[in-house]
């Protein structure tokens, strides 16, 4: 079986490209895939960049696996739920660029990272989770609440608005819209402005600025977690 990423690394940058040719979706195999990349990415002292496929960026946790063992969905949710966790404090700039569309855990990742870069096409950025029965997630809420705009914190997640990439950026999901052509210009721009900081005080002033925000988002996936189990133990009680 194919990876469902691949990470590359060329002066002081690691490029983690998600595609597993179809949506790029948040299954564990997936999230084990990120996390194995960034612990490369630590290794390397690397500036990421997260990205994925033309049309693609991620279409969101595994909505299969949420039809299917209850265990498995406890391991999903917490294993995206840390990564959320793991981005917002991780020690080097992380650079996501929204090549495609970017639903629910998708778009969670584009508001964990420290630079967004959006592609000027026709694609969607949304938290769609009310739209197909699911209730949002504490460290979902932690997440959209520490980088979208106040007037789109609620419109965002109770009314599940699809957002295009320019509207994206007033939303508080990206930070500049590109065209395909000039993405690698950005991209330069960006990457190269991040290497000119000074690492150590970059990581410091990045956990001082997010402090409350990861102590805050700590509690909410402690406080999922006793969801999830509980969900679990439900489950199999009226299974036996």
């Amino acid at each position: 079986m194919n990876a469902p990423l691949t990470y590359e690394f060329d002066a002081g940058i690691a490029t983690i490209k998600m595609d597993d040719g179809k949506a790029n979706v948040m299954n564990s195999r997936m999230l084990q895939a990120l996390n194995t990349a960034l612990d490369r990415a630590q290794a390397d002292q690397a500036i990421v960049v997260l990205t994925g496929r033309t049309g693609m960026f991620s279409g969101g946790f595994d909505l299969a696996v949420f039809k299917g063992d209850p265990q498995e969905q406890y391991q999903m949710l917490e294993a995206g739920a840390r990564l959320t966790e793991r981005l917002l404090s991780f020690a080097h700039p992380v650079v996501a660029v929204c090549t495609g569309h970017a639903i629910a855990m998708g778009a969670f990742l584009l508001l964990c990272a420290d630079v967004r870069i959006g592609l000027d096409r026709e694609t969607t950025i949304q938290v769609n989770e009310l739209q197909i029965g699911l209730t949002l997630p504490r460290f979902a809420v932690e997440v959209c609440r520490q980088r979208l705009a106040p007037a789109h914190l609620n419109i965002a997640t109770l009314s599940a608005q699809p957002y295009s990439p320019h509207k994206a950026v007033l939303a508080g999901f990206l930070d500049e819209v590109v065209p395909a052509a000039s993405l690698a210009s950005a991209l330069h721009s960006n990457t190269t402005r991040l290497q000119k900081l000074h690492a150590p005080s970059f990581t410091a002033t990045k956990l001082r600025l997010r402090g409350a925000v990861l102590t805050a988002l700590h509690e909410a996936i402690n406080e999922d977690m006793v969801d999830w189990t509980a969900r679990i133990r439900n489950t199999a009680s009226k299974s036996a």
